[in-house]
């Protein structure tokens, strides 16, 4: 499919302002591009409550946004890592798409304002991101959240964290992960696929850029070879939590986003995949200017409220536990590890 229409104008209205590429900036000038480039609308989608606080890190206090939707909790909640190649953004940068996902799935969500590279390289972005869903699986009634029903979810380089967060958490034992939600993320230090061929130019996020976020995260060339740092590059992807992967097709990382989402598949795990037609990377954050962006969330906040929703059914019958749902959960793990009740959704008309 070609390049929406809608999106080859939003490209071309950036190729006319003149908006320098962040690679070329010092990485200050960098952020404060990205910060511009992506300004607060005018019409802020509306949240009942929203509260900045600071939590406890390994390191130090790690700044969060709390988001919480009008209504009786407790709530599912979903912890939201930015994007920015863990060197730009910030929880400012991704406010509107933490409101439209609070309101649109009826959920806490939590912003996590993790420490960026470079000077604060990898593992620090990741411990940051671990630290915060450890602390809302302990405080998760004081947020008015369901301690059962915490998803990770993220975008880009937060994409890469949140799926960094679920192998680190299968790995340490806790805490249990609900879901997790990757938004065209980065899951390889590879640049030879061919979405990066096709895509890797004019289209936002180009190569050139992602190699110098990968430099300035990967400080050590061993630490590329962590599944930490590279997911896509996990030995195992059993026990992982359930998915839903989002690509885009006029985006270099689209590859190793479908990649991902077919080993999850093949591990057993419950995944739906989506590469939506025309659509570049960045482009559900822009629901006010690019129409498959908006179909995009309310598609996406419908799985994960129906997912949450269905982890509370679990939870439900799980308590109540008889020798005749032990017997059916069994065979629901079969069907699941067979492969045979996973959809997938790729290349299509979405």
């Amino acid at each position: 499919m070609p390049l929406d229409p809608q999106a080859h104008m939003l490209l071309e209205n950036l190729r006319v302002s003149g908006i320098p590429l962040f690679h070329t900036l010092p990485v200050e000038e960098a952020r404060q591009a990205m910060v511009h480039l992506l300004s607060k609308p005018k019409s802020p989608v509306p949240v009942h409550r929203i509260e900045d606080r600071d939590i406890p890190g390994t390191a130090g206090p790690i700044p969060i946004r709390i988001y919480t939707p009008a209504a009786e909790g407790p709530f599912p909640v979903l912890v939201y890592f930015h994007g920015g190649g863990w060197v730009l953004g910030n929880m400012e940068t991704h406010d509107p798409i933490c409101r439209e996902l609070t309101q649109a799935v009826g959920c806490v969500v939590v912003s996590v304002d993790y420490r960026l590279a470079p000077e604060h390289p990898f593992p620090i972005p990741l411990e940051d991101c671990y630290a915060a869903v450890c602390w809302v699986a302990r405080c998760a009634a004081a947020i008015h959240g369901d301690a059962q029903r915490i998803a990770v979810a993220g975008d880009g380089a937060g994409g890469n964290l949140a799926a960094a967060v679920a192998l680190t958490a299968r790995e340490r034992g806790t805490p249990p992960l609900a879901y997790q939600l990757l938004i065209y993320p980065v899951m390889n230090d590879v640049f030879d696929t061919n979405s990066y061929r096709e895509n890797g130019d004019g289209y936002v996020l180009t190569k050139d850029l992602m190699v110098w976020c990968w430099q300035h995260y990967v400080h050590h060339e061993a630490y590329g070879l962590s599944p930490q740092a590279a997911p896509l590059r996990a030995q195992h992807l059993y026990g992982l939590p359930s998915t839903l992967l989002l690509t885009a097709e006029f985006d270099p990382l689209r590859d190793e986003g479908e990649a991902y989402a077919r080993r999850l598949q093949a591990a057993g795990v419950q995944v739906e995949y989506r590469c939506y037609a025309g659509m570049i990377h960045g482009f559900l954050g822009l629901t006010s200017m690019l129409d498959t962006a908006a179909r995009a969330m309310a598609e996406t906040a419908a799985t994960l409220r129906h997912a949450l929703d269905s982890r509370a059914r679990d939870v439900l019958f799980e308590e109540e536990d008889t020798p005749e749902t032990q017997v059916a959960n069994q065979q629901d793990e079969m069907v699941q590890r067979q492969g045979f009740s996973i959809p997938w959704l790729a290349h299509s008309q979405v």
